[in-house]
């Protein structure tokens, strides 16, 4: 693997240490171990759904959902399906549109998802241990930014793609 840290121009930099860490963390044996550790099955995929709804107040529609993760409503739909099977996640009713219908965590699926953050974060701990809370923060600050921006980029060019439909 190459050294993510060897480019002079801090954007390059930037990017190759970002490109290494997806791909480092993305592994699926990461998941798999971390899974073991918080003592749970939960796929990796699911994980994210999970955050999402919790990020999201714990409850969401299956379009917004699949605008958060940035794929298709009918993925979203199988998915929730799986989790549903797992009593990870329920369906109930829109309040504001009784024709629609909301995908929320349930109280296990919060379970799941604390105990594999709490794992992770455990990493995170001891792998940041040499930094302060400044530096975190600001970390953080860059790389949410990032973020939106990436969520930013892809509903621009989601727009673009169904004008051109």
């Amino acid at each position: 693997m190459p050294d993510p840290g060897r480019d002079q121009d801090p954007t390059a930099a930037l990017q190759r240490v970002l490109a290494t860490l997806s791909y480092l963390l993305t592994r699926s044996r990461v998941h798999e171990r971390q899974a073991t550790q918080a003592g749970v099955t939960a796929a990796r995929s699911d994980l994210w759904l999970l955050m999402a709804l919790e990020d999201s107040g714990g409850a969401c529609r299956v379009g917004d959902l699949a605008e958060l993760l940035m794929v298709e409503p009918p993925h979203v739909t199988r998915q929730i399906g799986q989790l549903e099977a797992q009593d990870l996640v329920e369906r109930t009713q829109d309040s504001l549109d009784r024709r629609a219908r909301k995908v929320a965590i349930t109280p296990h699926g919060k379970a799941i998802l604390q105990r594999l953050q709490q794992t992770g974060q455990a990493g995170l701990r001891d792998a940041l241990a040499d930094f302060d809370d400044a530096d975190i923060a600001a970390t953080v600050a860059v790389l949410n930014h990032l973020v939106g921006y990436a969520r930013h980029k892809h509903a621009e060019e989601e727009r673009q793609r169904r004008r051109g439909a």
